[in-house]
């Protein structure tokens, strides 16, 4: 079943968006250093917006990110291999294709603070991203 078509079952679709939502708190609580911090402030930032604000960006995202990653995943199943390594062996790829949809979301936000707190850590993202990738794998890989 393809990705997109999942997310018609709104069980699945909850339970795709908890699933990447401790992916992403995950991926945030491993940072270290200085920019590490800069992430995390980042992130607290965002989160404060308003109360479940990442859980809402990841539900309102999630048809791009879908739309996004289904071509990748069918180009993993065509190489007869598993969505998991196809991810983790592509993810710079699937890095650009999922910052692609952030951007353009980052960019029709009206809060100034989310558009700031991006602007920001974008230039980091795609290694946080990338590490988050083989993750994301397992998800799709999961659900599909």
């Amino acid at each position: 079943m393809k990705l997109t078509e999942v997310l018609n079952d709104e069980t699945t679709r909850a339970q795709i968006i908890e699933d990447v939502v401790r992916l992403v708190d995950g991926e945030v609580g491993k940072q270290r250093g200085i920019s590490g911090v800069a992430v995390k402030a980042g992130y607290k930032l965002v989160q404060g917006v308003k109360p479940g604000f990442v859980r809402n960006v990841v539900g309102a995202l999630l048809p791009e990110f879908a739309t996004a990653l289904e071509p990748i995943r069918e180009q993993a199943l065509s190489q007869g291999q598993s969505v998991s390594s196809y991810f983790q062996a592509h993810a710079p790829q699937i890095a650009e294709a999922l910052l692609a949809v952030t951007d353009r979301k980052a960019q029709r936000s009206e809060h100034g603070s989310v558009k700031g707190a991006y602007s920001k850590l974008r230039g980091s993202a795609r290694k946080n991203v990338e590490s988050a990738v083989p993750g994301l794998g397992a998800i799709v890989e999961k659900y599909t």
